[in-house]
């Protein structure tokens, strides 16, 4: 059972990763355009990218990953690694909610920030994969 749960937790980081890597690489196109074709374009795919994709991803990825921690809670909630993996985790979450607050922000014509902003917010997610991906597999 362990090594299906943790197939299917890859599975479901892969498609979260995959939202958090696109999303904001939309918000950098959509922050630059003025025509209003483009702009309703952008819209319905940030809205579907992010209600579809990546929220059922991001929760089947703490669902899967509660369950395996569940398998020997007392080892990895001790490991130092696990708590720091945790932390970032939380980080991608704060990311993933802000991601939902600017594609409201874009749906109602409130958008507040520049394409260099977006360019910039869009390597968050690629710096926390780095660490989260260094803490699983080498544990330090």
């Amino acid at each position: 059972m362990f090594l299906w749960l943790k197939a299917f937790h890859v599975i479901a980081v892969i498609c979260w990763f995959a939202g958090l890597f696109y999303l904001p690489r939309l918000f950098v196109y959509h922050a630059d355009t003025v025509d209003a074709i483009s702009i309703a374009r952008f819209k319905i795919m940030e809205k579907r990218l992010y209600h579809y994709i990546m929220t059922p991803s991001a929760i089947a990825t703490v669902l899967l990953g509660a369950g395996l921690m569940s398998m020997n809670f007392s080892y990895y909630f001790s490991a130092p690694w696990m708590r720091w993996k945790l932390a970032c985790v939380g980080l991608l979450i704060i990311y993933h909610l802000l991601c939902g607050r600017y594609v409201h922000q874009f749906k109602h014509n409130r958008n507040v920030h520049t394409h260099r902003f977006y360019r910039i917010f869009n390597e968050v997610p690629s710096l926390l994969l780095v660490v989260i991906v260094i803490l699983v597999v080498v544990r330090p």
